[in-house]
């Protein structure tokens, strides 16, 4: 069966250059009906922390990447914490020695080896004991890429290097090669900056006796500048983009295509599994690029079913602790179906969508400036609020074609001009000029809000430009 891993460091919040490697090995192992393993390498002692392990959980399940085998599910080949593993490690370390395969070495304050032996240095223990796997200088080793094909390294260019450090704690080159074979990982997909870490790594399956898994090492994400993606290029994690707003739908989506070419621009990345093949993914350096990912979160965010929106809204808004503005959306359901309904329309991201919406759910919202100076501020801007007053007062039925005849009676009436009309309205019943199409928005509001919203207009001119 065709098994490949996922294999984070928990020393910070998960990448998203990370997630879209995950993409690819979930995409490679559900196409082959495969199993698609979350392991953990916490060997960093230093820097590997729990919170980050949660993050990196909780962003991949956000992502919708579900995993077959893990440190919260277990599985068969477990335990999938490397730190759990300490005890197969060493012994693995001990059977390279005994095949004088590797061997002691101990080094001064200076960095500097200084002693070898073939058993442990009992009269060198206040220094730096590691051990060290022995390199044969002899010919090369290669393999062949699913990407890039044959790779060959040569061997005299390398030195012995090291399996475990002075603390006891095993290097990721050997971690990684004990933790695949155990857990019987026949391909491996990551990220090309490993390249290097691959002669290594088979020189240890070979060391061992066991089969090499397949690899494929695909292109890094890069910045603007042509530079791996990183924190000077902008967020670069799971968490501030979903922070931003960004769907997850949308997210996955542009990271599949960071490199793999699909006829489709907009789609459910669980919806292209039958087409994953490696041939398919590019062999050159993606760009990251926010404006587009913005733009592709919008198409995402319009093509939901508006109950579906409502709910990941109502997610995100918890995800943020806005839990103010969430139970005023909560209180009913209907009038924020419409409401999401006609803002979405004009915003890519739930953070814009909040913003977008915001004044329809709170009655003591703020007037923008350009508002009250342009408007509010001008002397006809009481009469045109009283007649409206009289008019929408007058008004039964709410609805958008309704509001819109009333809405140009008024501007017939010449108490200023249509524009100045229509913007006063708009800016007294939202607090600002932007907004949905004025009619649809004063139907959905309904009497009750859209008058409500008129005398507080009128109560704050007459507090602060009429006093």
């Amino acid at each position: 069966m065709i098994r490949l891993r996922f294999a984070p460091s928990p020393t910070g919040n998960l990448h998203v250059g990370g997630v879209r490697t995950a993409l690819f090995n979930w995409l490679f192992a559900r196409k082959n009906n495969g199993k698609f393993v979350l392991r953990i390498e916490d060997t960093d002692t230093e820097r590997s922390k729990k919170e980050f392990e949660d993050n990196i959980i909780e962003a991949l399940k956000w992502c919708n990447l579900n995993w077959d085998e893990g440190p919260d599910i277990n599985g068969n080949y477990g335990p999938y914490r490397q730190s759990e593993r300490l005890e197969l490690y060493r012994k693995y370390i001990n059977l390279l020695i005994e095949k004088n395969m590797a061997y002691y070495a101990v080094y001064n304050n200076d960095n500097e080896e200084f002693f070898v032996s073939n058993t442990y240095p009992e009269n060198y223990k206040e220094y730096s004991i590691v051990v060290k796997f022995k390199v044969n200088k002899k010919g090369f080793t290669e393999f062949n890429d699913l990407l890039k094909g044959n790779i060959k390294f040569r061997n005299d260019l390398l030195d012995d290097f090291i399996i475990l450090r002075s603390n006891g704690i095993p290097v990721y080159n050997f971690t990684v090669v004990i933790d695949d074979h155990f857990m019987n990982i026949t391909h491996v997909i990551r990220g090309e900056d490993h390249i290097s870490n691959t002669q290594k790594q088979i020189m240890l399956y070979k060391a061992f006796g066991w089969k090499v898994p397949e690899f494929m090492h695909i292109p890094l994400i890069l910045g603007n500048d042509k530079k791996p993606l990183s924190k000077r290029h902008g967020g670069t994690t799971v968490e501030y983009f979903r922070n931003e707003g960004i769907l997850s739908d949308a997210l996955m989506n542009y990271l599949a295509l960071l490199g793999w070419t699909v006829e489709e621009e907009i789609f459910n990345f669980k919806d292209k599994v039958s087409l994953f093949t490696p041939q398919k993914i590019s062999n050159k350096g993606v760009v990251f690029d926010y404006e587009k990912l913005e733009w592709m979160c919008g198409k995402h965010l319009r093509m939901k079913k508006i109950e579906s929106l409502y709910f990941e809204f109502i997610e995100w808004l918890d995800y943020q602790k806005d839990f103010s503005l969430k139970n005023k959306i909560e209180e009913d359901k209907e009038y924020s179906l419409n409401v999401l309904s006609i803002c979405r329309e004009k915003v890519n991201t739930l953070k814009q969508l909040k913003d977008f919406s915001y004044n329809f759910f709170i009655d003591d919202f703020y007037y923008e400036d350009k508002f009250l100076d342009k408007f509010l501020k001008k002397d006809w801007a009481i009469d045109l609020i009283k007649i409206s007053q009289e008019k929408f007062e007058n008004l039964e039925e709410y609805t958008v074609e309704n509001v819109e005849n009333v809405i140009r009676n008024i501007a017939d009436l010449k108490i200023t001009s249509k524009k100045n009309t229509f913007q006063t309205i708009r800016g007294i019943v939202l607090g600002k000029l932007v907004t949905p199409g004025l009619f649809e928005s004063i139907a959905i509001l309904g009497k009750e809000k859209t008058l409500s919203r008129f005398k507080k207009a009128e109560v704050f001119i007459y507090e602060h430009f009429r006093k």
